[in-house]
C-alpha cells in the first residue's frame, strides 16, 4: 500500500502560496493601490509627527532636534479654560450629530426602498446625495446668503408670517441647529448608499412568504428589513463613535464668526487658530492628541459593549 505524504507548512511554503494568490488576483490587489497610499501619506506618516506634542518644537531644530518636555503641553492644556470650552462644544455638536444625523440616512434608505417605480427612485436618490459633491465653502456661502437677517430667504418668510428675523450664524443659540441641519441636508443622502446596499442584499423570498402569511409593509419592515440590516447599522454606528470628536473643519470654519465663536469653536478650528496662527505647533499637536485618544476610547468602548452583546464588531 502507498502512503502518500503532504509537504511539511514552512514559512517558506506560506510564503510562496501567498504570492502565488496576490499574483492570481493581482489586477484586484492593483485596484488596493491607490487607497493603500493615500493612508499610508496622509494617515500613517504623519503620526510620526505625533512626538511634537512632548517637545518644545522649533522650525530651526527641527522635530528631532527640538527639546524633550515630556507631559508639560498636556499639563498646559488642561489648565486653560478655553480647552474645556472647546472639548465641551465639540463633544456637545458631535452628540447632537449623533442623535439626530445618524438615524436619517437610514429612514431614506428603508423610505427610498418602498418606492415601486425603479426611475422616480433613482431620481429621488440622485436629488438627495447630489449635495454631497459640493464644497462646505459654496455651500457656506449659500447658508450666508439665504439665513441672512435682512436679505436671506428664509428670514423673509419668517417676517410675511409676523415674526421678528432671526441672525441664524450670529446668535449662539442656533448656530448648533443651523451646523447640525445643514450637515444632515449635505450628507445623509451619501450615507443612504450604504444602507440600500445591505437592503438590495435581503433574499426577496423572505418578503414573499411574510406577503403570503399577510404582512403589511410596516410589519416587513420592522420584521425583515430592520433586522437583516442591523449588522450594518451597528457597525456604522461603531466607526461614527470613532470620531465622535470630529466635527469637521470645512464646515465649522465657513460658519464661524465671531458672534458664534462661543459655542462654534471645536477641535479642529481650535488647533488652526493656535497652532497655524499662533505658531504653537507643540500644543496644537497636544489638542488634536487628546481629541484623537478620547476618539479611540469611544470607539473602543462601543466595539466591547457591541462583542458583549453578541453584536457584529470592526475587530
Amino acid at each position: 500500500m502507498k502512503h502518500t505524504s503532504s509537504k511539511p507548512r514552512t514559512k517558506q511554503n506560506c510564503f510562496q502560496a501567498a504570492c502565488r494568490y496576490i499574483w492570481r488576483y493581482k489586477y484586484l490587489y492593483l485596484l488596493l493601490v491607490p487607497a493603500v497610499l493615500y493612508f499610508l501619506i496622509f494617515h500613517y506618516i504623519p503620526m510620526y509627527g505625533v512626538i511634537i506634542s512632548f517637545k518644545d518644537y522649533s522650525f530651526k531644530k527641527g522635530i528631532l532636534g527640538s527639546d524633550w518636555v515630556g507631559f508639560e503641553n498636556f499639563i498646559y492644556m488642561f489648565k486653560l479654560n478655553d480647552f474645556y470650552r472647546v472639548f465641551r462644544n465639540s463633544f456637545f455638536l458631535s452628540f447632537l450629530r449623533l442623535v439626530f444625523e445618524f438615524p436619517v440616512p437610514i429612514i431614506i434608505a428603508l423610505l427610498l426602498n418602498e418606492i415601486s417605480s425603479k426611475r422616480f427612485k433613482k431620481l429621488t436618490q440622485t436629488a438627495i446625495y447630489l449635495p454631497h459633491f459640493i464644497s462646505w465653502a459654496v455651500i457656506g456661502g449659500i447658508l450666508v446668503n439665504f439665513l441672512s437677517p435682512t436679505w436671506g430667504v428664509v428670514n423673509n418668510i419668517i417676517q410675511s408670517l409676523g415674526f421678528e428675523p432671526i441672525f441664524f450664524l450670529g446668535n449662539p443659540k442656533y448656530f448648533r441647529p443651523t451646523a447640525v441641519v445643514s450637515s444632515i441636508w449635505k450628507e445623509a443622502g451619501w450615507g443612504t448608499i450604504i444602507y440600500l446596499a445591505a437592503i438590495t442584499g435581503i433574499d426577496m423570498e423572505q418578503y414573499e412568504a411574510a406577503t403570503v402569511d399577510g404582512a403589511n409593509r410596516w410589519q416587513r419592515l420592522i420584521y425583515i428589513t430592520l433586522p437583516n440590516i442591523k449588522t450594518t447599522i451597528i457597525l456604522m454606528l461603531i466607526l461614527r463613535m470613532g470620531s465622535i470628536m470630529s466635527n469637521g473643519f470645512e464646515q465649522i470654519f465657513t460658519l464661524q464668526n465671531t458672534q458664534n465663536l462661543s459655542v462654534s469653536e471645536v477641535f479642529e478650528t481650535y488647533t488652526y487658530r493656535v497652532g497655524l496662527l499662533g505658531g504653537r505647533f507643540s500644543f496644537a499637536t497636544t489638542v488634536g492628541l487628546f481629541a484623537s485618544v478620547i476618539s479611540m476610547i469611544f470607539l473602543l468602548t462601543t466595539n466591547f459593549i457591541s462583542k458583549k452583546m453578541g453584536e457584529e464588531t470592526i475587530f
